[in-house]
């Protein structure tokens, strides 16, 4: 019989603990020495051979994209919204999408990536600018907008188009925390404020596309 193998709310297959133990070695070399990432280090922090690296990732676009999979898997999209949507649990999805990003935006493991893969766009000296936009942005939008589809389904959500219902709600919980992060203000924020401005943004949106049901 096939062990069942685990899979991530994308629905890809889920890293092992010995693999998150790689990925994580990952971030915390990209912020502590930037872009200068090679296998050999990732190797001698990780504990392991690069044998075993190449074998998991193939190489080191395939250990960043895997990298910012596992960063990215820590904001909870959902892929869908399984079973019956009524008001509060759109809202709670809504919630829970919009409190773990902003803290995964908030913390400086993803300032940091994102300054590099901003860098790496602008001189086009490798392709971590594409690999972040490909399995970050693009990828949580195609795992939150099917939930807003479920809900317009449930009659919840008027909207005509997903993807631009989706960039309003990305929009109204990120505001301009990311950009500020990114240049360097000294932004302090603490779960609690995360979760109160986590929680406005999905009143303002549910303000402008939710409709009581009949």
């Amino acid at each position: 019989m096939n062990a069942t193998v685990a899979r991530d709310e994308t629905g890809q297959e889920a890293p092992s603990a010995r693999q998150q133990a790689v990925l994580d070695a990952v971030l915390a070399l990209l912020v502590e020495e930037g872009d200068q990432l090679t296998m050999d280090a990732v190797a001698r922090r990780a504990s392991c051979s690069k044998e075993t690296l190449y074998k998991w990732f193939g190489d080191r676009d395939g250990l960043l994209t895997a990298t910012v999979r596992w960063q990215a898997s820590r904001v909870h999209a959902g892929r869908d919204a399984a079973g019956a949507l009524d008001a509060a649990a759109l809202r709670d999805r809504l919630l829970d999408f919009a409190v773990t990003w902003l803290d995964v935006i908030a913390g400086r493991t993803s300032v940091v990536l994102n300054r590099i893969a901003i860098a790496h766009a602008g001189s086009r000296k490798g392709n971590l600018g594409a690999i972040v936009l490909a399995n970050g942005r693009l990828a949580i939008g195609g795992r939150v907008k099917p939930v807003l589809e479920a809900g317009r389904a449930a009659g919840l959500l008027a909207f005509e188009d997903g993807e631009t219902a989706f960039r309003t709600f990305f929009g109204l919980v990120g505001r301009d925390v990311q950009i500020r992060l990114l240049l360097g203000d000294a932004l302090d924020l603490d779960a609690a404020e995360i979760r109160r401005d986590a929680a406005r943004a999905v009143d303002q949106f549910l303000a402008l596309y939710g409709q009581a049901r009949p």
